[in-house]
């Protein structure tokens, strides 16, 4: 008979003695990383955009370690952006593999300190490690290839092709990614319900903007009658 995790997790443990004290093991919260204050808004603005289109149907996270060796807190990662769909949502300090899952979704913003191909190349190999499904690499400088896209495949990080219908279809969210233009930001990373970017998902701002201007739409047209 196969006794579910769930059922062991309730049942109280019982007295026994054991012969030597367990050894605790730290899990650093947070580090001390450069970051520049347009990495800082180009980061902010995705993780508040990816936040409010999961809402409740998922966790999501910004630059908390990700940890995936229980017996080794080295063996970890720090992404922009976490997301796992079906997660409970709220703040947390930092992401446990073997009690929460992997996260199906990991976004990376290059900054000037990390975007040598050899870092990369570093950091991808702890993602195969981490058990992470999909991995968005976005470079704002990078005018000719801004975003690059890998899937968990047979056990493997393989890197998509970007051509195609579905080529920028982030399978986590169910949306497309979009690289647009900002004014102030210069290259930006967005989501969009269709796969030519003509219709993106809108930030909460975005939103109450529309709607503002909505309001001041009809309200100009009952002055007009």
């Amino acid at each position: 008979m196969v006794v579910p995790d769930s059922f062991l997790a309730s049942r109280p443990r019982p007295p026994r003695s054991y012969v030597r004290s367990p050894a605790p093991i730290h899990f650093p919260e947070s580090a001390e990383m450069p970051e520049t204050g347009v990495h800082l808004e180009v980061r902010t603005a995705l993780y508040l955009l990816v936040r409010d289109f999961v809402g409740e149907r998922g966790a999501v996270g910004s630059e908390q370690f990700v940890y995936w060796d229980p017996s080794d807190p080295r063996q970890c990662l720090a992404p922009d952006l976490i997301v796992r769909m079906g997660a409970v949502p709220g703040p947390f300090p930092t992401w446990k593999t073997w009690e929460r899952g992997a996260p199906h979704l990991a976004v990376e913003v290059v900054s000037p300190s990390d975007a040598g191909e050899g870092e990369w190349q570093s950091k991808l190999l702890r993602y195969r490690r981490s058990g992470i499904n999909e991995i968005a690499r976005f470079d704002p400088e990078n005018i000719g290839r801004p975003l690059r896209l890998w899937d968990r495949f047979d056990g493997d990080l393989v890197e998509r092709d970007l051509e195609g219908e579905y080529a920028l279809l982030c399978d986590a969210l169910g949306v497309h990614w979009r690289v647009q233009n900002d004014p102030t930001l210069g290259h930006v990373l967005r989501l969009s319900h269709d796969a030519q970017g003509q219709t993106l998902v809108l930030s909460a701002s975005e939103r109450e903007a529309a709607a503002t201007a909505r309001i001041a739409e009809l309200e100009a047209e009952l002055r007009r009658r």
